[in-house]
């Protein structure tokens, strides 16, 4: 009586597994199907001939050259002033050090249009500070340094907190050594921290370019959607789609390329850091 109850127990034990593994297969197939297919649809709406057609187009040539333009250094502002910042952040203690971190995490959740009307608010023509820049001739919203603005202040929190994650997992004693043997504050940092943390910092700075490349509520209003000057490629995707779809497609498609080759350089630098710091 007891093998056959054994054997019945076993026999529920194995039909419960396959349940269990065909729903987990079915909700895994969901996913990548609600995930994967609108992406390929892109891909799949415009031929070769047309995508390459579209290269040559003048809005997508001004959209990707502004784009690239005003992402690149937009990465360069956030790298070279959110490592301090990063820094500081990992290793410092100081009243506020919370509140510090979040106002600077505060871009992450807010809203893209909130935030570009507030930076119209800040530094528009009777903004905050705008107005007084008013005064001298100095114009910054519906700019190109208006788009350079936007990508910052929603891309840097992304630096940021890789940044100050990778420092914070530098070991100590390192630092520590160096310091021993003669080295200053800084030629610790960039002799040992810096090298240290290195792919967390790349990391950081590549999911941020990729935040400014992608940016689009805050740059349409903080800078406007003008031609050559403020229609970065996002911007343009949104115009094409009004007369050009094949000029749209054209657009998104080398978005999606890019934004690949982000998460694939990333996920190439956050293993190569796992392997190397164990030793």
């Amino acid at each position: 009586m007891s093998e056959k109850r054994l054997a019945a127990g076993a026999a529920r034990n194995w039909h419960g597994a396959v349940f269990a593994s065909f729903a987990v297969i079915l909700v895994y197939l969901l996913v990548l199907l609600f995930t994967g297919l609108p992406v390929l649809s892109l891909f799949l709406k415009i031929s070769p001939e047309a995508f390459l057609s579209s290269l040559g187009d003048p809005v997508v040539v001004e959209a990707l050259k502004l784009s690239l333009i005003t992402s690149a250094a937009s990465a360069l502002i956030v790298v070279i002033v959110g490592t301090p910042v990063a820094y500081v952040n990992a290793r410092g203690h100081y009243p506020g050090k919370e509140l510090v971190d979040t106002v600077i995490d505060l871009p992450v959740v807010l809203p893209p249009a909130v935030a570009g009307l507030a930076l119209l608010m800040a530094f528009g023509r009777r903004g905050v500070l705008g107005q007084y820049l008013d005064v001298f001739g100095v114009t910054i919203a519906f700019t190109t340094v208006a788009v350079v603005m936007a990508q910052v202040f929603v891309a840097s929190p992304f630096y940021i907190r890789q940044a100050r994650t990778s420092f914070e997992d530098v070991d100590r004693s390192l630092e520590h050594a160096a310091r021993t043997l003669g080295a200053s504050r800084l030629r610790t940092f960039f002799m040992v921290t810096a090298p240290v943390a290195l792919n967390g910092l790349i990391s950081g700075a590549v999911l941020s370019w990729a935040r400014a490349l992608g940016e689009f509520g805050a740059t349409i209003m903080f800078a406007g959607n003008f031609t050559g000057r403020t229609r970065t490629m996002p911007l343009a995707i949104y115009t094409a789609m009004q007369g050009d779809l094949d000029a749209s497609l054209a657009l998104a498609v080398i978005m999606v390329i890019a934004s690949f080759a982000v998460i694939a350089a990333v996920k190439v630098l956050s293993r190569r850091r796992l392997i190397v710091a164990p030793d």
